[in-house]
């Protein structure tokens, strides 16, 4: 190669994060489509299943300690029912384990299909490939949150919710910090092992044993200790759709999350790849 036509070639800005958000973007659009047909499935059912006197004789028949369990004290009003079936239940489900899926696989994944050895021979820094991976997960969760609100402020007039935007906007901020520090958690699972299962496992801990402790703290006066222990508490323990999002818990989250990034990070400079 001529020294003209070296000084040709140019390098894509943000090489890896490119990459790693391309590669997933057809798990993106799933993604978006499953919690798009989820809010189109719950949300339109709200004004024929609140208010109804079979509908109050079906909750009042539950145990008071499943409505907790549930979150779902707060049912009859629109902003309840949105945080209780979208955000605290199905949107929790589905989005959790997208997040936790594309942690575990950016270096966990990778470092098993011996990608990751290939990626760090191109000349990047470990450092970098972890700041990156990391800045795709945040835009992916942040794009399907953004889905999220947009869908449910459409259904808000139909569905007879009565939410308020604001509130909405700051749920969805809740939202998509506790799913990226399921993610964050998930990468850095992949990166102290090298194993993709290990990282899915390191996600899923922090969102099902924060589920739990949501749940058992809402049981008894002397388990609501829990509540400090549960992330999910966190999000929605303070009812953000009805109150609004408590600032402390926006700076535990996307604070949390780049301090385990930056983890992650110094954990991979130091571990020997692909042994």
């Amino acid at each position: 190669m001529t020294a003209s036509a070296k000084t040709d070639v140019r390098r894509a800005p943000l090489p890896i994060f490119g990459k790693a958000f391309a590669d997933g973007r057809r798990a993106l659009l799933g993604w978006g489509i499953g919690i798009a047909a989820a809010i189109f499935l719950y949300l339109p059912l709200y004004p024929s299943m609140i208010g109804t006197s079979e509908m109050q004789k079906l909750i009042d028949s539950l145990p008071r300690a499943l409505i907790r369990t549930l979150n779902y004290d707060q049912i009859s009003t629109g902003a309840g029912y949105t945080q209780a079936t979208v955000f605290g239940l199905i949107g929790f489900l589905l989005i959790s384990i997208a997040s936790i899926g594309w942690g575990a696989a950016m270096l966990g994944g990778d470092e098993e299909s011996g990608q990751l050895e290939l990626t760090l021979a191109h000349g990047v820094t470990r450092v970098q490939v972890v700041v990156e991976r990391f800045a795709a997960i945040m835009l992916k969760v942040l794009l399907i949150t953004a889905l999220m609100f947009v869908l449910i402020a459409l259904l808000d007039g139909p569905s007879q919710l009565g939410i308020d935007v604001g509130y909405l906007a700051q749920t969805c901020l809740l939202f998509a910090g506790l799913v990226l520090l399921c993610g964050s958690v998930a990468m850095l699972g992949g990166a102290l092992t090298g194993r993709r299962v290990w990282g899915i496992g390191a996600g899923a801990f922090v969102a099902v044993v924060g589920y739990v402790f949501n749940a058992l703290g809402n049981q008894s006066a002397d388990l609501e200790w829990l509540h400090g222990l549960s992330p999910y508490y966190w999000a929605f323990g303070n009812y953000p759709m009805t109150n609004g999002a408590q600032p402390l818990a926006l700076l535990a989250f996307y604070g949390g999350s780049l301090l385990v990034a930056a983890v992650t990070a110094l954990v991979l400079r130091q571990r020997d790849i692909g042994v």
